[in-house]
Protein backbone atom coordinates (compact mmCIF):
# COMPACT_ATOMS: atom_id res chain seq x y z
CA UNK A 1 0.00 0.00 0.00
CA UNK A 2 2.03 3.08 -0.85
CA UNK A 3 1.24 6.69 0.83
CA UNK A 4 0.07 10.16 -0.29
CA UNK A 5 1.21 13.16 -1.50
CA UNK A 6 -0.51 16.10 -0.02
CA UNK A 7 -0.01 19.75 -1.64
CA UNK A 8 -1.37 22.08 0.60
CA UNK A 9 -1.55 25.98 0.21
CA UNK A 10 -0.31 28.37 3.05
CA UNK A 11 -1.12 32.07 3.11
CA UNK A 12 0.25 34.22 1.57
CA UNK A 13 0.04 37.29 3.78
CA UNK A 14 -3.13 36.92 6.49
CA UNK A 15 -2.51 33.54 8.13
CA UNK A 16 -6.18 34.15 8.92
CA UNK A 17 -6.63 32.61 5.35
CA UNK A 18 -5.14 29.28 5.84
CA UNK A 19 -7.49 26.56 5.28
CA UNK A 20 -8.89 24.22 7.83
CA UNK A 21 -7.84 21.39 6.91
CA UNK A 22 -4.29 22.55 6.53
CA UNK A 23 -4.35 22.32 10.47
CA UNK A 24 -5.55 18.82 10.45
CA UNK A 25 -3.10 17.70 7.76
CA UNK A 26 0.04 19.60 9.97
CA UNK A 27 -1.04 17.07 12.13
CA UNK A 28 -1.49 14.07 10.69
CA UNK A 29 1.73 13.86 8.53
CA UNK A 30 4.13 11.65 8.80
CA UNK A 31 6.45 13.77 6.79
CA UNK A 32 6.31 17.19 5.94
CA UNK A 33 8.19 18.66 3.07
CA UNK A 34 8.89 22.41 3.71
CA UNK A 35 10.63 25.00 1.57
CA UNK A 36 11.80 27.23 4.68
CA UNK A 37 11.51 24.68 7.94
CA UNK A 38 11.68 28.04 10.13
CA UNK A 39 8.87 29.69 8.41
CA UNK A 40 7.00 26.72 8.66
CA UNK A 41 7.59 26.49 12.60
CA UNK A 42 6.31 30.49 12.45
CA UNK A 43 2.90 29.25 10.73
CA UNK A 44 2.13 26.42 13.02
CA UNK A 45 3.12 27.87 16.52
CA UNK A 46 0.49 30.98 14.60
CA UNK A 47 -2.21 27.72 13.99
CA UNK A 48 -1.46 26.54 17.50
CA UNK A 49 -0.39 23.44 15.93
CA UNK A 50 2.30 20.64 16.56
CA UNK A 51 3.52 18.75 13.72
CA UNK A 52 2.80 14.92 14.07
CA UNK A 53 5.71 14.20 11.45
CA UNK A 54 8.77 14.42 10.58
CA UNK A 55 10.05 17.97 8.66
CA UNK A 56 12.82 17.64 6.50
CA UNK A 57 13.40 21.37 4.11
CA UNK A 58 12.65 20.90 0.33
CA UNK A 59 13.71 24.30 -1.43
CA UNK A 60 15.25 24.83 -4.92
CA UNK A 61 18.58 23.64 -3.41
CA UNK A 62 17.46 20.66 -2.71
CA UNK A 63 15.01 19.54 -4.78
CA UNK A 64 16.52 16.98 -6.85
CA UNK A 65 18.52 15.21 -3.94
CA UNK A 66 15.56 15.08 -1.78
CA UNK A 67 12.97 14.22 -4.29
CA UNK A 68 14.17 10.12 -4.17
CA UNK A 69 14.20 10.25 -0.58
CA UNK A 70 10.20 11.49 -0.73
CA UNK A 71 9.09 8.83 -2.83
CA UNK A 72 10.43 6.19 -0.98
CA UNK A 73 8.70 7.42 1.98
CA UNK A 74 5.37 7.10 -0.29
CA UNK A 75 6.29 3.93 -1.56
CA UNK A 76 6.47 2.44 1.98
CA UNK A 77 2.96 4.09 3.12
CA UNK A 78 3.68 7.46 4.33
CA UNK A 79 1.81 10.57 3.95
CA UNK A 80 3.88 13.37 3.11
CA UNK A 81 2.65 16.66 3.38
CA UNK A 82 4.23 19.45 1.03
CA UNK A 83 4.10 23.46 2.03
CA UNK A 84 6.11 26.41 0.47
CA UNK A 85 6.78 29.85 1.58
CA UNK A 86 3.49 31.32 0.29
CA UNK A 87 0.55 29.84 -1.74
CA UNK A 88 0.38 26.43 -3.69
CA UNK A 89 3.05 23.94 -4.18
CA UNK A 90 4.89 23.86 -7.77
CA UNK A 91 3.40 26.89 -8.74
CA UNK A 92 6.96 28.71 -9.14
CA UNK A 93 7.32 27.07 -6.00
CA UNK A 94 9.10 23.66 -5.32
CA UNK A 95 7.17 20.79 -5.96
CA UNK A 96 6.51 19.67 -9.82
CA UNK A 97 9.53 17.24 -9.51
CA UNK A 98 7.89 15.60 -6.59
CA UNK A 99 4.53 15.62 -8.52
CA UNK A 100 5.77 14.15 -11.38
CA UNK A 101 7.87 11.36 -9.39
CA UNK A 102 4.51 10.49 -7.28
CA UNK A 103 2.49 10.24 -11.02
CA UNK A 104 5.64 7.93 -12.46
CA UNK A 105 5.32 5.48 -9.25
CA UNK A 106 1.33 5.88 -9.06
CA UNK A 107 1.09 7.27 -6.27
CA UNK A 108 -2.00 9.08 -5.24
CA UNK A 109 -1.62 13.12 -5.36
CA UNK A 110 -4.15 15.72 -3.59
CA UNK A 111 -4.60 18.74 -2.52
CA UNK A 112 -5.38 20.96 0.27
CA UNK A 113 -6.89 23.91 -1.46
CA UNK A 114 -5.69 27.37 -0.33
CA UNK A 115 -4.85 31.29 -1.24
CA UNK A 116 -3.06 31.56 -4.48
CA UNK A 117 -1.34 35.29 -5.52
CA UNK A 118 -2.04 34.67 -9.11
CA UNK A 119 -5.62 34.26 -8.48
CA UNK A 120 -6.10 36.86 -5.81
CA UNK A 121 -4.21 39.57 -8.03
CA UNK A 122 -6.36 38.87 -11.10
CA UNK A 123 -9.52 39.46 -9.43
CA UNK A 124 -8.12 42.52 -8.22
CA UNK A 125 -6.97 43.79 -11.35
CA UNK A 126 -9.74 45.14 -12.47
CA UNK A 127 -8.80 43.60 -16.29
CA UNK A 128 -10.65 40.63 -17.94
CA UNK A 129 -10.45 37.19 -16.21
CA UNK A 130 -12.30 34.71 -18.48
CA UNK A 131 -9.24 33.89 -20.15
CA UNK A 132 -5.80 34.25 -18.71
CA UNK A 133 -2.18 32.92 -18.36
CA UNK A 134 0.51 32.96 -15.87
CA UNK A 135 4.41 33.18 -17.11
CA UNK A 136 5.22 33.45 -13.61
CA UNK A 137 8.98 35.08 -13.35
CA UNK A 138 10.37 36.85 -16.39
CA UNK A 139 14.17 36.41 -16.55
CA UNK A 140 16.80 38.52 -14.79
CA UNK A 141 18.83 39.72 -18.38
CA UNK A 142 17.18 42.62 -20.07
CA UNK A 143 18.03 41.12 -23.28
CA UNK A 144 16.27 37.23 -22.57
CA UNK A 145 13.52 39.59 -20.44
CA UNK A 146 12.48 41.45 -23.65
CA UNK A 147 12.68 38.23 -26.35
CA UNK A 148 10.28 36.48 -23.26
CA UNK A 149 7.80 39.27 -23.73
CA UNK A 150 7.91 39.43 -27.66
CA UNK A 151 6.81 35.59 -27.53
CA UNK A 152 3.57 36.74 -25.98
CA UNK A 153 3.09 40.30 -27.43
CA UNK A 154 -0.12 39.47 -29.61
CA UNK A 155 -1.33 36.86 -26.54
CA UNK A 156 -5.04 37.95 -26.31
CA UNK A 157 -5.76 36.73 -22.53
CA UNK A 158 -4.50 38.27 -19.84
CA UNK A 159 -1.42 38.11 -18.68
CA UNK A 160 0.19 37.19 -15.12
CA UNK A 161 4.07 37.67 -14.23
CA UNK A 162 5.41 37.44 -10.50
CA UNK A 163 8.43 39.99 -9.97
CA UNK A 164 11.00 40.99 -7.51
CA UNK A 165 10.14 44.17 -6.22
CA UNK A 166 14.04 45.51 -7.26
CA UNK A 167 13.33 44.72 -11.03
CA UNK A 168 9.59 46.14 -11.15
CA UNK A 169 10.55 49.23 -12.76
CA UNK A 170 13.07 47.78 -15.50
CA UNK A 171 10.34 44.77 -16.16
CA UNK A 172 7.22 47.51 -16.38
CA UNK A 173 9.63 49.29 -19.40
CA UNK A 174 10.37 46.33 -21.12
CA UNK A 175 6.76 45.89 -20.99
CA UNK A 176 5.96 49.10 -22.12
CA UNK A 177 8.17 48.87 -25.11
CA UNK A 178 6.57 45.53 -25.95
CA UNK A 179 3.04 45.60 -25.74
CA UNK A 180 2.60 49.34 -25.72
CA UNK A 181 2.98 52.15 -23.51
CA UNK A 182 -0.72 52.65 -23.47
CA UNK A 183 -1.55 48.85 -22.46
CA UNK A 184 -3.87 48.55 -18.96
CA UNK A 185 -2.09 46.68 -16.14
CA UNK A 186 -2.50 46.84 -12.56
CA UNK A 187 0.55 45.77 -9.88
CA UNK A 188 -0.53 44.15 -6.75
CA UNK A 189 1.84 44.35 -3.88
CA UNK A 190 1.64 42.66 -0.48
CA UNK A 191 -1.58 40.90 -1.40
CA UNK A 192 -3.88 40.55 2.04
CA UNK A 193 -1.34 41.85 4.05
CA UNK A 194 -1.30 44.98 5.92
CA UNK A 195 0.16 47.33 3.22
CA UNK A 196 -2.20 46.01 0.64
CA UNK A 197 -1.68 48.15 -2.72
CA UNK A 198 -2.90 47.63 -6.16
CA UNK A 199 -1.93 50.60 -8.55
CA UNK A 200 -4.11 50.13 -11.55
CA UNK A 201 -3.28 52.18 -15.24
CA UNK A 202 -1.27 52.37 -18.63
CA UNK A 203 2.24 50.47 -18.23
CA UNK A 204 4.43 53.88 -19.23
CA UNK A 205 2.71 55.44 -16.29
CA UNK A 206 3.43 52.46 -13.99
CA UNK A 207 6.96 51.94 -14.94
CA UNK A 208 7.42 55.69 -13.84
CA UNK A 209 5.42 55.04 -10.51
CA UNK A 210 7.97 51.84 -10.13
CA UNK A 211 11.16 53.82 -10.91
CA UNK A 212 10.80 55.56 -7.45
CA UNK A 213 10.84 52.25 -5.42
CA UNK A 214 8.17 49.81 -4.82
CA UNK A 215 8.84 46.87 -1.89
CA UNK A 216 7.09 43.99 -0.88
CA UNK A 217 6.17 40.73 -3.28
CA UNK A 218 4.66 41.77 -6.52
CA UNK A 219 2.41 40.40 -8.83
CA UNK A 220 1.64 41.90 -12.43
CA UNK A 221 -1.68 41.30 -14.32
CA UNK A 222 -0.96 42.86 -17.60
CA UNK A 223 -4.35 43.47 -20.41
CA UNK A 224 -3.56 40.72 -23.21
CA UNK A 225 -3.17 42.25 -27.04
CA UNK A 226 -6.56 43.91 -28.10
CA UNK A 227 -8.38 42.66 -31.15
CA UNK A 228 -7.65 43.78 -34.62
CA UNK A 229 -9.20 43.58 -37.36
CA UNK A 230 -7.62 44.05 -41.17
CA UNK A 231 -8.49 48.12 -41.33
CA UNK A 232 -6.90 48.94 -38.37
CA UNK A 233 -3.46 47.34 -39.21
CA UNK A 234 -1.51 49.50 -41.36
CA UNK A 235 1.80 49.16 -43.14
CA UNK A 236 4.10 49.62 -40.32
CA UNK A 237 1.81 47.62 -37.55
CA UNK A 238 2.43 44.56 -39.84
CA UNK A 239 6.00 45.19 -40.00
CA UNK A 240 6.23 45.15 -36.47
CA UNK A 241 4.26 42.01 -35.66
CA UNK A 242 6.57 40.10 -38.48
CA UNK A 243 10.15 41.25 -36.55
CA UNK A 244 8.28 40.21 -33.19
CA UNK A 245 7.96 37.11 -34.36
CA UNK A 246 11.35 37.20 -35.92
CA UNK A 247 12.85 38.20 -32.72
CA UNK A 248 11.15 35.34 -30.53
CA UNK A 249 13.06 33.32 -33.12
CA UNK A 250 10.74 32.19 -36.20
CA UNK A 251 11.87 32.46 -39.43
CA UNK A 252 10.73 35.53 -41.83
CA UNK A 253 8.59 33.48 -43.71
CA UNK A 254 6.64 31.52 -40.95
CA UNK A 255 6.27 34.98 -39.27
CA UNK A 256 4.46 36.75 -42.39
CA UNK A 257 2.12 33.74 -42.78
CA UNK A 258 1.26 33.90 -39.27
CA UNK A 259 0.83 38.21 -38.65
CA UNK A 260 -1.48 37.58 -42.50
CA UNK A 261 -3.29 34.93 -41.00
CA UNK A 262 -4.00 36.59 -37.89
CA UNK A 263 -5.16 40.17 -39.51
CA UNK A 264 -6.73 38.22 -42.04
CA UNK A 265 -4.70 39.47 -45.08
CA UNK A 266 -3.16 37.63 -48.04
CA UNK A 267 0.38 36.85 -47.37
CA UNK A 268 1.50 39.20 -50.36
CA UNK A 269 0.36 42.24 -48.33
CA UNK A 270 2.35 41.70 -45.54
CA UNK A 271 5.28 40.54 -47.28
CA UNK A 272 5.53 43.62 -49.46
CA UNK A 273 4.91 45.79 -46.25
CA UNK A 274 8.40 43.90 -44.56
CA UNK A 275 10.35 44.17 -48.24
CA UNK A 276 9.10 48.80 -48.21
CA UNK A 277 10.46 49.02 -44.87
CA UNK A 278 13.69 47.13 -45.77
CA UNK A 279 14.07 49.32 -48.92
CA UNK A 280 13.31 52.59 -46.36
CA UNK A 281 15.73 51.42 -43.89
CA UNK A 282 18.86 50.24 -46.46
Amino acid sequence: MTGTLVLAGTPIGDVADAPPRLSTELAQADVIAAEDTRRLRRLTQALGVTPGGRVVSYFEGNESARTPELVEELRGGARVLLVTDAGMPSVSDPGYRLVAAAVEHDIKVTAVPGPSAVLTALALSGLPVDRFCFEGFLPRKGGERLSRLREVAEERRTLVYFEAPHRLDDTLAAMAEVFGADRRAAVCRELTKTYEEVKRGPLADLAAWAAEGVRGEITVVVEGAPESGPEELDAEELVRRVRIREDAGERRKEAIAAVAAEAGLPKRVVFDAVVAAKRSAG
